[in-house]
């Protein structure tokens, strides 16, 4: 189990990271750190013996906390947004289509499972549409709930 990163590395967050109950005063699922912030590798543990924890420091909101590697890129790389976060709600633009079979009409609201993020192809989610339907969706065929009129 080698270290991704190094002490005094800078990194970038690719996951909003909420309060799972170890930070102290803040209650339970309070954001923490939003995604995108710029921060330093202070330590690096162990969580069961089998994952590394890299203690960051991000100066923006002046907070320490722990990060896994896969919620870090090195603070170099190139960074791609995103509009739409995990379990959010998120509302189709378009009709959207499996070998011309129509699956999910314009207006079907559906919740992001995953986030995947490419340099070549950009931003694309894994929607769960009704209970058991997740496909995956380019970020422009979605909008938040609440933004169509």
């Amino acid at each position: 189990m080698l270290p991704v990163y190094d002490y005094g590395e800078g990194v970038r967050l690719i996951r909003n990271v909420r309060n799972d109950g170890t930070y102290p005063g803040m209650p339970v699922g309070e954001l923490l750190v939003r995604r995108g912030a710029l921060g330093c590798v202070h330590d690096i543990g162990t969580y069961l013996q089998d994952q590394l924890i890299y203690r960051v420091h991000f100066l923006d909101c002046g907070r320490t906390v722990g990060c896994r590697a896969e919620e870090l890129q090195s603070a170099d790389a190139p960074w791609i947004g995103n509009a739409f976060e995990f379990r959010e709600q998120v509302m189709t633009t378009k009709v959207l289509a499996v070998q011309g079979e129509v699956k999910v009409i314009s207006g079907q609201v559906g919740c992001v499972e995953k986030v995947l993020r490419s340099l070549k192809k950009g931003v694309h989610y894994h929607i769960r549409f009704g209970d058991d339907q997740i496909y995956l969706v380019p970020e422009s065929a979605l909008m938040a709930v609440g933004e169509w009129s």
